[in-house]
């Protein structure tokens, strides 16, 4: 691999590039589904390929293939070359790039089993339990569990000097009832919505959630929110548990604070972003208990790993301190506009797609609380839980979230289950009102492995670490 990725660089700059990296990346993929008794899916895929970017007279090309021979490596770098030299035609100006050290490494997630060994019977086995247990609930009409793997091999090599071999290994899987009852159906997930739970982590992440142990009770909240009252409309107290307020964070801070969407470079497929650079060191996002900080390094993290498709290092990074907006995500040409070096957010889906600036682990910092006190401290209020639905403005401002399951609050208290429940709100203002963060005892880093962006689209694997939290004066249903 070595002897393609120096030919790679050899031609780009023998044909005048000034800069050209060169990704190798194989993807192995495993999902597994069992819906209603029986396996209804089993899906084991392998993709491999190259794909090089090239800087020529000051704009990108970017060219790819999944040939992986000598002859196609020089006539691919030749294209990637071509079309840089065509968008050099239409440029605005000359593409610059913040530096970066020369490194020479290798990253690989830890884990202690590779799913990959484990046999298919043993986690068709398991999936087959815990959907078995559900469905004995009499009005579950549909049970579902799944299971999905992913490893990533890659090699990122530079006309900079670097070159960087990384293996990120994922694990995820979940577990969902759906309860049906005269034309109603009422669905509960477990340990999330959308396919479950996930972590570069291994098969220990898998049998560490105890999907067969939650079974039967997701199934019968699902059959009891059949029964529960709706959920009033009202301004009131919320408190959000921590896999909601993941999707919270993912939306209404994760998204705006990618600098390519300000900058207006990448605003196609979900839109561009309320935080204008004036912003930046002025905007009171939050309240001064919201600190957010964005972390490639956790060990576990979806959004984890050594090294982005820059060749930049994992960082941590500061969003949001005493609830002042403080930083972007950026690439090494986004970070020239601030007077920065990159801070690692550079990431592409896959050999056959040019890196964008995604989301890496970005958390919420938890605070002093015990979400056991909180509840006693709200004297008033809904208690929601479980993603079911959310749509956000393309400006990422103006948002309305839907959960699976909520609970009213009454006198500190905990009371009656509440069924379709939502929430809609305004982000500064919203986070505005945060008055209590649980603490490190509730913190998970939830993962999220459908995260869309680009045109033509990619989906990138991010995490949010989160714990419960409490919002005032928020708007509950629909009025």
């Amino acid at each position: 691999m070595r002897e393609l990725t120096e030919l790679a660089l050899d031609t780009a700059q023998a044909l005048k590039s000034s800069y050209a990296d060169i990704r190798i990346v194989r993807i192995d993929k495993e999902e597994i589904t069992v819906k209603n008794g029986k396996v209804e899916a089993i899906s084991s895929n392998q993709s491999q390929g190259f794909g090089i970017r090239v800087i020529v007279s000051g704009a990108w090309g970017f060219a790819s293939s999944s040939k992986l021979d000598k002859e196609e490596v020089k006539a691919t770098t030749a294209l990637a070359v071509k079309i840089a030299q065509a968008s050099a035609q239409l440029k605005k100006k000359d593409v610059l790039l913040t530096p970066v050290e020369k490194i020479v490494d290798s990253y690989k997630t830890r884990v202690e089993i590779d799913p990959f060994t484990i046999p298919l019977g043993r986690k068709v086995d398991l999936l087959l339990k815990a959907d078995e247990l559900m469905r004995k609930e009499k009005e579950i009409k549909v049970s579902e569990a799944t299971m999905d793997f992913f490893k990533e091999k890659q090699i990122f090599a530079s006309t900079e000097g670097s070159y960087i071999e990384q293996e990120i290994i994922e694990s995820g899987a979940g577990i969902v009832a759906t309860a049906v009852r005269e034309g109603e159906f009422q669905t509960r997930s477990f340990p999330n919505s959308f396919r479950g739970h996930f972590a570069t982590r291994g098969y220990e992440f898998i049998e560490s959630m105890d999907l067969v142990e939650n079974a039967e009770r997701v199934a019968s909240e699902a059959r009891q929110l059949l029964y529960a009252d709706p959920c009033p409309s009202m301004t009131t107290t919320l408190i959000l548990d921590g896999n909601q307020l993941a999707l919270q964070v993912h939306e209404s801070i994760g998204h705006p604070i990618e600098l390519d969407r300000v900058l207006g470079t990448e605003a196609d497929y979900a839109g561009a972003s309320f935080l204008t650079l004036d912003k930046l060191n002025d905007l009171q996002y939050g309240s001064d208990i919201v600190n957010v900080n964005a972390d490639a390094t956790l060990e576990g993290g979806l959004g984890s790993f050594g090294y982005d498709d820059e060749g930049v290092p994992s960082q941590r990074v500061q969003i949001i301190k005493d609830g002042l907006f403080v930083g972007y995500l950026t690439s090494r040409e986004t970070a020239s506009v601030l007077d920065q070096t990159s801070n690692g957010a550079m990431r592409a889906d896959g050999w056959n797609r040019i890196p964008l600036i995604r989301m890496t682990n970005i958390n919420l910092e938890p605070g002093e609380w015990t979400l056991e006190d909180m509840i006693a401290d709200t004297d008033e209020g809904i208690y929601m839980d479980t993603n079911r639905s959310w749509s956000i403005d393309d400006k990422r401002l103006n948002f309305q979230f839907g959960t699976e399951i909520a609970w009213e609050i009454k006198n500190g208290k905990r009371t009656r289950m509440l069924k379709d429940a939502n929430y809609t709100g305004i982000t500064p203002e919203f986070w505005n009102s945060c008055d209590a963060i649980a603490n490190k005892n509730y913190w998970v880093i939830w993962g999220t492995p459908n995260c869309g962006k680009g045109r033509p689209g990619q989906v990138a694997h991010v995490g949010h670490g989160t714990s419960p939290a409490r919002f005032r004066n928020v708007r509950i249903g629909i009025k």
